[in-house]
């Protein structure tokens, strides 16, 4: 079956990855693997790298992780790519390890943001790490990415440093920090990297790489869409560029009357309590129009490849809260390759002042070059370097990300959802981009073939959604110039094409392979979606939901729904029926898993309490509780720093939209608590919220209650999805001579 051909206008836009000449280095052939060290460069007959990628993961060479992909798009370019994995940061020694770098040093902190890595959304240090053998935490400093790049230009200071990853790609500009409660510089100016990749990086890294081999100093590489520097103020790459000053929000001033041509001299200076020889009358002047360039007789806003908009300074959204909400809000309204325009921010005062400048957002790849990213030779393994002394990876050094994503296929990347505490537009951006049946296909198959304990199972067809494969605008023009944060918000845009057939294609030939027994998904079920097409549902309830399906509302109430940019309960029923529907039919017992956000700014404790009497009344019992992470450059992010909400329009006066932020120890705790209403150490705090709320009605032992009236005695325990990030308290036994029962509690039987 042929792929489909692409009819968006961003394949007409870009040049070609395919199109580059390869580097000489290209005789050098395919690595098995890419090297960790000079023995495994001499074997392979190299005397240096040409570029060293440092990362914050393990070394997994599979197209799920970040360094792997770069490493093997590279190496398809005819570069020689050795990676550092996991140094340690304490010294520059363990950057030296592959030699200097004859081009660039290419950085990232891993598959996740270091930070939120390594601490809960309570701000506590995680004992555990997905991304490492073992599953041991601390093998990455906090913010890695600034400090890998401090230690590449300690270990070779000549040699260019090229920052990328989802790190770096959320922090391009002054962002509130949620683990220092303060606003950050620019991570290009902290971490005094020369170029910054942001978004998925592969077509600004091929030409930034083919141009570095040139010889072309990387100081003159400013034309790169998707990349950020820094600028002097006397740099004159920054001519011939239209400015547009939005270094504040609007402020009306004063509205003067218009003059009454019909009234004399006298009559006017009369009405404004002046007279004809006093009032001060200056001759009118005549301003002439700007100098733009004229269509039809009316005037034209510069092009907007050399127009750039300058946001308010670090300086100015680090101590003013409403420049901070409208500079978000700008970034995010130039997010679409087919019309941002360039961003600048200054930071510093004086002489050391400069800019950041941000180039507009890179153009998608085509289903054609997303065949050829995901068709690289990669080993689908981690690194022999970390296998036990079996050989084997699935014991003390099982890597738990691969393990979760080791029989899956990522069949598309980005999101036109939109919601606001998610980062996934902010750095994949909202156009989808596909592979192509075949491609997917042809990856089933190489697992079934070649990866070691496959047993018939592929554990997801997906990506960040599982079922916007294939979905976009149906009109080019539109989507060029659309400037809507979500196409599914309020409602499902007219313009969106909602036809899954060919992910129900997929599906039916993916299963249909000899030696694959089943195809779950994985990947959460954008539902308000999957309602527009009945037959997916039936397709995905009959043939690939092993039990449990994946589902996230977020909320109930519409306070909090709104500020999510997510869609309200009535779709989820709707969802909910076909599911059961087509469950009946099939004759399966399955359920749905739906997740839930606590403490999202927007979200009031009546709204919690609301959600939680839902829950019981529905028969869900939370386990896996998410509190609400102020990710990096999230509008929710803004909204919680803020207090404002930054959808609506940012203004200094009574017409800003206020928000609810949950904030505090004590409120974020009860907004889980509510959430986990089944779980008697919570019991107490949702007791005392009842009361003050006016709603002890729902406290009693009747099945329309939402807690009881007995307290059992409980260890004050939490036990998380992640084991090792559970709070355990010691269990509490009784004096002697207490009376014990149902109120008191018992305590536990002690075993012989």
């Amino acid at each position: 079956m042929n792929a489909p051909v692409d009819v968006s206008f961003f394949p007409r836009a870009a040049k070609p990855l395919s199109s580059y000449r390869k580097f000489w280095a290209a005789r050098f052939g395919t690595a098995p693997f890419l090297p960790m060290s000079r023995a495994e460069m001499a074997q392979l007959g190299w005397d240096s790298c040409d570029v060293v990628l440092v990362t914050g993961d393990a070394y997994v060479d599979h197209p799920s992780f970040g360094m792997a992909v770069i490493g093997r798009l590279l190496e398809a370019q005819g570069f020689r790519v050795g990676i550092i994995a996991q140094p340690d940061w304490q010294s520059a020694e363990p950057f030296r390890a592959l030699g200097k770098p004859n081009l660039f040093w290419g950085v990232t902190a891993g598959n996740m943001d270091s930070m939120i890595n390594r601490y809960t959304a309570d701000r506590k240090i995680r004992t555990d790490d997905a991304y490492t053998p073992g599953d041991i935490g601390g093998k990455r400093p906090d913010r890695a990415a600034i400090v890998y790049s401090q230690r590449c230009r300690e270990a070779f200071k000549d040699v260019p440093i090229i920052l990328g990853g989802i790190e770096g790609s959320l922090r391009r500009i002054a962002h509130y920090d949620y683990w220092s409660d303060k606003v950050r510089r620019s991570i290009v100016v902290d971490a005094k990297c020369d170029l910054l990749l942001y978004g998925n990086a592969e077509r600004a890294l091929v030409e930034v790489a083919h141009r570095l081999s040139r010889r072309e100093p990387i100081e003159h590489i400013t034309d790169v869409r998707g990349t950020a520097f820094v600028r002097r103020s006397d740099d004159d790459s920054r001519l011939g560029w239209f400015e547009i000053d939005s270094t504040d929000v609007d402020v009306p001033g004063t509205v003067e009357s218009h003059i009454n041509p019909y009234r004399t001299t006298s009559e006017q200076a009369a009405g404004q309590g002046s007279s004809c020889a006093n009032d001060g009358a200056k001759p009118l002047t005549f301003m002439p129009k700007p100098a733009l360039p004229q269509r039809g007789g009316k005037q034209t806003l510069p092009p907007r490849e050399r127009t750039v908009i300058r946001l308010p300074s670090f300086e100015a959204v680090k101590s003013d809260a409403v420049l901070y909400a409208h500079a978000n809000r700008v970034l995010h309204l130039e997010t679409n390759p087919g019309n941002a325009r360039a961003l600048v921010q200054a930071h510093g005062e004086g002489s050391v002042a400069r800019d950041v400048w941000l180039n507009p957002p890179p153009i998608p790849l085509t289903t054609a070059e997303m065949d050829q990213v995901f068709g690289l030779p990669y080993a689908r393994s981690p690194h022999p370097g970390y296998a036990d002394a079996n050989g084997s990876h699935d014991h003390a050094t099982k890597i738990p990300a691969w393990e979760m994503i080791r029989f899956s296929v990522n069949i598309m990347r980005g999101c036109f959802g939109g919601c606001t505490f998610c980062s996934i537009t902010e750095h994949e951006g909202r156009i989808i981009q596909s592979r192509s049946e075949e491609s997917v296909i042809k990856e089933i198959e190489d697992i079934r073939d070649k990866v070691k304990g496959f047993t018939g199972t592929i554990s997801d067809l997906g990506g960040p959604t599982a079922n916007m494969y294939r979905l976009g605008c149906k009109s080019p023009e539109i989507e060029a110039a659309c400037r809507k944060p979500s196409c599914v918000f309020p409602g499902i845009c007219s313009n969106l094409g909602t036809d899954h057939q060919p992910l129900i294609d997929i599906y039916r030939r993916g299963r249909a392979l000899k030696g694959v027994k089943k195809i779950l998904i994985g990947s959460g079920v954008r539902y308000d979606l999957a309602v527009q097409s009945p037959e997916y549902v039936k397709e995905l309830v009959q043939h690939h939901v092993g039990g449990y399906l994946k589902i996230a509302p977020e909320h109930t109430e519409s306070g909090p729904l709104s500020k999510m940019m997510k869609p309200g309960m009535g779709t989820y029923d709707k969802f909910k029926a076909l599911f059961d529907k087509y469950n009946a039919e099939s004759g399966k017992k399955q359920f749905l898993i739906p997740y839930f956000i606590a403490a999202h700014p927007g979200t009031s404790d009546e709204d919690m309490m609301n959600l939680a009497i839902w829950l019981k009344k529905n028969g869900f019992r939370a386990d896996q509780v998410q509190t609400f992470y102020p990710s990096p450059m999230a509008t929710a992010t803004a909204m919680y720093h803020t207090d404002l909400n930054p959808l609506k329009g940012i203004h200094r006066d009574d017409r800003a939209e206020r928000v609810d932020v949950v904030r505090g120890e004590r409120r974020r705790r009860l907004h889980k608590a509510f959430l986990r209403y089944h779980d008697p150490n919570n019991w107490p705090l949702l007791r005392d919220a009842l009361k003050a709320m006016g709603r002890a009605d729902l406290i009693g032992n009747g099945k329309h209650h939402l807690i009881p009236t007995f307290q059992p005695m409980t260890d004050g325990s939490y036990t998380s999805a992640r084991r090792k990030n559970s709070t355990t308290v010691a269990v509490k036994t009784p004096r002697p001579g207490q009376l014990l029962s149902q109120h008191t509690g018992l305590p536990p039987r002690v075993k012989k």
